[in-house]
C-alpha cells in the first residue's frame, strides 16, 4: 500500500483512472497505480484525436452543485459561439513557470480577443468572457470567492489550484476563500477556490483537482485555450493541456461542446 497523496502516491481522481481503461484493455494488463502515467495526447496541438493513435478515453463530468446546475452547463454548451474575451490573470509573486504558461497562452490567441493582466491586481467583474486562466486562491491578492465575471455560453476556466475539485457539495452562501492558517474557515477541508463556483457563476466547463497535483501536472493554458479557440471540442482542448493521467485532474462539461472555427 502506498501513500494516497504525494508524487509517488496511489491516490487519483476516478475520472483520471477511467481515461486509461482503453489502454488497459489493449495492453491486457492494468496500468501502474503509483504516481501518474504520461498522457500521450498532451501538447499534440496539430494531431487529430483518434484510436488507436491515442489509446485513452477523454473523460469529463456533467456535474455542478445540483441537477439544475448540471443541466444548465449542457444548455449553455448548445449555445456556444466563438466570440468574447479570453481573460488571463498572472500573479506578481513567485511561480514564474506558471506565469510563463499564462503569457504563452496570451501570445497564441488573437491579441484583440485577450485581456492579459501582469500586475498584482486580481481581475474581477469582466464581461463577455469565453475563457479564463489564472491562479485562483493561490494569488494572495484574491479575496473574493467569485470573480464576478459575465460568462458567455461555452465559456471555460482553468486555475492553478490544488483542491478546487475537492467536492461538489455547495458551501454556505457566506463562505469565502481564506488561507491554510485558519482551518476554522475552510470548507470541505480546504480554504481554496472551487471549480463548481465557475459553473454556478455561468461558465460551461472547467478543470479541477481532487488533491494536490503539483504545478507541473496542472492543465497548461497555452494548450487548452488556443485549442478551444481554434474549434477543438471541450474534452480535446482540456486533455491537450493535461500532462499526466491516473492523477488528480478532473474536467467538467459537455465533452463535445465547441465554439466552432474562428471567423478570422
Amino acid at each position: 500500500m502506498t501513500e494516497p497523496t504525494g508524487r509517488g502516491g496511489d491516490g487519483a481522481a476516478v475520472d483520471s483512472e477511467l481515461t486509461l481503461l482503453y489502454t488497459d484493455i489493449h495492453q491486457g494488463r492494468p496500468h501502474a497505480l503509483r504516481g501518474w502515467v504520461p498522457n500521450p495526447f498532451f501538447a499534440k496541438r496539430d494531431a487529430k484525436f483518434s484510436h488507436p493513435s491515442f489509446p485513452i478515453y477523454l473523460v469529463t463530468r456533467l456535474a455542478a452543485y445540483d441537477f439544475d446546475g448540471a443541466k444548465a452547463i449542457i444548455d449553455r454548451a448548445r449555445e456556444a459561439a466563438n466570440r468574447g474575451k479570453f481573460v488571463i490573470d498572472l500573479k506578481s509573486a513567485f511561480d514564474e513557470e506558471g506565469n510563463d504558461w499564462l503569457r504563452d497562452a496570451a501570445i497564441l490567441l488573437p491579441k484583440e480577443r485577450v485581456i492579459l493582466d501582469e500586475s498584482s491586481a486580481v481581475l474581477y467583474d469582466q464581461t463577455d468572457v469565453i475563457g479564463y486562466a489564472g491562479w485562483g486562491s493561490n494569488d494572495t491578492n484574491r479575496h473574493r470567492r467569485f470573480l464576478g465575471f459575465k460568462w458567455l455560453p461555452g465559456a471555460i476556466a482553468t486555475e492553478f489550484v490544488s483542491t478546487d475539485g475537492r467536492t461538489f457539495r455547495k458551501p454556505p452562501g457566506d463562505w469565502n476563500i481564506s488561507n491554510w492558517t485558519t482551518p476554522n474557515l475552510w470548507f470541505a477541508g480546504s480554504p481554496q477556490t472551487m471549480t463548481a463556483d465557475f459553473l454556478l457563476e455561468g461558465a460551461t466547463g472547467a478543470s479541477g483537482h481532487v488533491d494536490e497535483p503539483y504545478l507541473v501536472m496542472t492543465p497548461r493554458p497555452q494548450s487548452v485555450l488556443p485549442a478551444y479557440f481554434r474549434g477543438r471540442n471541450l474534452a480535446e482542448s482540456f486533455y491537450l493541456g493535461i500532462p499526466g493521467l491516473s492523477w488528480q485532474n478532473i474536467v467538467i462539461g459537455d465533452p463535445l461542446c465547441s465554439l466552432g472555427s474562428p471567423s478570422r
